[in-house]
């Protein structure tokens, strides 16, 4: 039953409201237990619901996964941040990632090698599902380092780009954990904007 408690009465929930309630739960399953642990069985428990209500929707786990992700993603503030410098909106990108998606980043690395068996996707793959439409911080940060001349467009190669994200990515599948604040601030210091301040 799709019931929920309102007030000490029973209501059914419908569309959008019960699909958020399962793919929350699905979300909660995922980081806790991994690919392994995403179980119809285990989603429609925690979610109040029943496996075949979860089957009407996703026709295998896979897909369930897919949704479970876009549908965080879509949830995320994504916003670039402005604090007037290139220096200060790079930090302020990545430590909003460090809080947020280090632990998503694990999940990628640890827990989903079953899922890449069995679909042929990869990493890249999930992250453009957490992605989704949303333009990535990155383009605004720089394009607002560009007009304040504090960055030469010139250099800005889609590599050099990548550069401050990739890292941050590199550090936290090397230790599977969070980065340390001083590792962020070398990226940006020593690293980046050494590659990209004007000559």
């Amino acid at each position: 039953m799709d019931l929920k408690e309102n007030g000490g009465r029973a209501s059914r929930r419908r569309g959008a409201e019960l699909e958020d309630a399962i793919l929350t739960a699905a979300w909660d399953q995922l980081t806790e237990r991994g690919y392994g642990g995403l179980s119809f069985e285990a989603v429609a428990d925690r979610a109040g619901t029943s496996r075949p209500v979860l089957y009407r929707r996703w026709a295998s786990r896979a897909e369930l996964l897919e949704a479970t992700v876009r549908h965080h993603g879509a949830g995320e503030d994504t916003a670039a941040p402005d604090t007037g410098s290139l220096r200060g909106d790079l930090l302020t990108a990545l430590r909003r990632s460090n809080e947020r998606r280090s632990n998503f980043l694990v999940l990628l690395s640890a827990s989903l090698g079953e899922y890449y068996a069995e679909t042929g996707t990869s990493p890249r793959d999930v992250r453009e599902y957490l992605l989704g439409e949303h333009r990535l911080a990155i383009d605004d940060i720089l394009e607002r380092a560009v007009a304040r001349g504090e960055a030469d467009p010139a250099r800005l190669t889609p590599l050099v780009r990548d550069v401050p994200f990739n890292l941050f990515r590199h550090e936290v599948l090397m230790s599977l954990t969070s980065v340390p604040d001083a590792t962020l601030e070398a990226i940006v210091d020593d690293v980046f904007l050494p590659l990209v301040t004007p000559r």
